[in-house]
C-alpha cells in the first residue's frame, strides 16, 4: 500500500471508528457483551487506532492484546459476539424467559432492536478489517497477522433463524426472545453443571462424563430416581431425594449420570457442599423463574448438633411462606441413615432437669431424613452384584480375558483393597486395562501388592 493510499485509508478508518465508538457507547441493554477481556480489547484497539501516536507503539500493543484475547478463547470476533448475545443477562433476556413476546414492554423490545442493529455493525468490523486499519495508521509494509479459527457451530437449539446471515438483526428480536424463553441466559445457558462457591454460582466447564449405561446394579433405585427426574423435567412437582447406603455403591455417580442423560432437556446440576448449605434458600431463589430444571446435589450429607446448615436445608425441604419453585429439587447422598449425629448422652433421662420435651427433640433429629420425599437405600454389594458390575464395565473396554480369570482377579483386588463395591470394580477395571496396555507380558494383576 503506497503512502497516499495509506493516508486515505487512515481518514476513512477514522470516521468509521468514531461511528463504531459512538454506537458501542449507546448500547441500552447489551453493554455486558463488551464487558469482557475480548470486548475491552476490541474497544481499546478502536481507541488506539483513532489516536495513534507518532511511532504507533500503542496501536500495535492494543492489537496484540486483542489478538491474544481472541486466541485465548479460541474464538473469532464474530463467534464471540454471537455467543455473548445468546447468553447475555439483561432486562430483555431475563423478562423474555418468563413472558410471551407479546407481553414484553414495547420500550424493552424497541431497545433490544436498537442494540441488535448496533451489534450487527460491531460484528461486521471483523479482525481482518482491524488489521488493515492498523497497517494503515502504523505505516506497516504488511498487515498484522489476523486471528482466525474455523467458525464453531453456534448452539441454536430452538432458534428459528441464523442471526449472522440476516440483513437486519433487529428483525430477529422475537426469535431471540423465544430462544431466551426456551434456553435461558447467562451461566445456565453456558454450563450444564455449576457449583456454589464463594457466595456465587460458578460454571463447571468439564463435568464428570459418567453415563447411565456404565452403571449396573441397584436397578430398582435407579428406576425410581429416573422416574422422579422425569417428573421434574415435565414441570410437575418432583420429590427431594436422599440416596443412602454403603460407600462406593455409586450413589454420587448415579446423580451425575442424570446430567449427561437429560442435559439436552435443559436439566442442570448445581453442586453445593455441606459447608455452604446455609446459603441454600438464597441459591434456590436464584434458580426460580428460569426455564431450566435444577438438581441441587449435596454429596456426603451429615450434620452436627445445632448446625445452621441443618436449619437451612430444612427450610428448603419443608418450605416456608415463600412458595417452593417447581424447577428445583435436592438430591443428597449420605452413608448415614440418621443424618444428624446422635450420642447416648442425647437420650432423655427422666431425672434430667434440662428439657421438658427432650424426646421430641430427639425424634426431630432422627426423623430429619424423612423430610426427603423419597429415600433410596443402597445395600452393600454382595459377590454376585460386584462381579456383575465388573463384567459390565469390562464389556465396555478392550479387555480380552477369560471371564473366570477376570472374576478371580477382581475378587483378589477387592480383598486387597476396599472391599466389594461399584467404586472398587471401577478402580479394578481402570487399573487392569492400563496394566494390559503397558505391561502385556506380565498380564497378572495378582502380582500387584496393596
Amino acid at each position: 500500500m503506497d503512502t497516499q493510499a495509506m493516508a486515505t485509508a487512515s481518514i476513512s478508518s477514522y470516521a468509521q471508528i468514531q461511528l463504531l465508538q459512538r454506537q458501542a457507547a449507546s448500547l441500552l441493554l447489551y453493554q455486558s457483551v463488551l464487558h469482557s477481556d475480548v470486548g475491552n480489547a476490541f474497544l481499546e484497539l478502536l481507541q488506539a487506532i483513532r489516536y495513534t501516536d507518532a511511532d504507533a507503539r500503542g496501536c500495535l500493543h492494543a492489537y496484540g492484546n486483542y489478538f491474544h484475547a481472541l486466541a485465548n478463547r479460541q474464538h473469532n470476533w464474530e463467534d464471540y459476539l454471537i455467543n455473548q448475545i445468546f447468553t447475555a443477562e439483561n432486562p430483555f433476556s431475563q423478562l423474555a424467559q418468563q413472558r410471551d413476546f407479546e407481553d414484553l414492554p414495547l420500550a424493552l423490545v424497541a431497545a433490544a432492536k436498537h442494540d441488535l442493529q448496533i451489534l450487527q455493525s460491531l460484528y461486521e468490523c471483523n479482525s481482518a478489517i482491524l488489521s488493515e486499519w492498523v497497517q494503515a495508521v502504523a505505516h506497516l509494509p504488511v498487515s498484522p497477522v489476523v486471528w482466525y479459527v474455523e467458525p464453531e457451530d453456534i448452539d441454536t437449539v430452538g432458534l428459528k433463524f441464523s442471526l449472522p446471515h440476516l440483513d437486519n438483526w433487529a428483525d430477529a428480536v422475537e426469535d431471540l426472545a423465544n430462544y431466551y424463553r426456551q434456553s435461558g441466559t447467562g451461566l445456565f445457558a453456558q454450563y450444564r453443571a455449576l457449583r456454589w462457591q464463594g457466595g456465587e454460582l460458578i460454571g463447571i466447564p468439564y463435568p464428570d462424563p459418567v453415563k447411565l449405561s456404565t452403571l449396573v446394579g441397584y436397578e430398582l433405585q435407579r428406576e425410581a430416581l429416573l422416574k422422579n427426574t422425569e417428573i421434574l423435567l415435565s414441570g410437575e412437582v418432583a420429590l427431594h431425594v436422599l440416596l443412602y447406603g454403603s460407600r462406593g455403591a455409586g450413589k454420587s455417580s448415579l446423580v451425575k449420570a442424570l446430567l449427561n442423560e437429560y442435559c439436552d432437556r435443559h436439566l442442570r446440576l448445581v453442586e453445593v457442599t455441606k459447608s455452604d448449605l446455609r446459603d441454600l434458600p438464597r441459591i434456590v431463589e436464584q434458580l426460580r423463574g428460569v426455564p431450566q430444571k435444577f438438581i441441587i446435589f449435596v454429596d456426603d450429607l451429615s450434620f452436627e448438633e445445632d448446625d445452621d446448615a441443618f436449619k437451612a436445608l430444612k427450610v428448603v425441604l419443608e418450605g416456608n411462606l415463600t412458595a417452593r419453585p417447581q424447577n428445583v429439587v435436592v438430591y443428597a447422598t449420605s452413608n448415614r441413615r440418621h443424618l444428624i449425629r446422635e450420642f447416648f448422652t442425647d437420650r432423655p433421662n427422666p431425672k434430667d432437669q434440662e428439657e421438658i420435651n427432650a424426646w421430641d427433640t430427639m425424634q426431630e433429629k432422627l426423623s430429619f431424613s424423612d423430610r426427603f420425599g423419597l429415600t433410596l437405600t443402597f445395600e452393600p454389594a454382595d459377590q454376585q452384584t460386584y462381579l456383575k458390575i465388573v463384567n459390565h464395565l469390562a464389556s465396555q473396554t478392550d479387555i480380552n480375558i477369560d471371564q473366570q480369570d477376570l472374576e478371580y482377579q477382581a475378587l483378589q483386588w477387592a480383598t486387597r483393597h476396599n472391599g466389594r463395591s461399584g467404586r472398587t470394580a471401577r478402580q479394578f477395571i481402570d487399573f487392569f486395562q492400563a496394566e494390559l496396555k503397558l505391561f502385556p507380558a506380565e498380564n497378572n494383576i495378582n502380582n500387584i501388592q496393596s
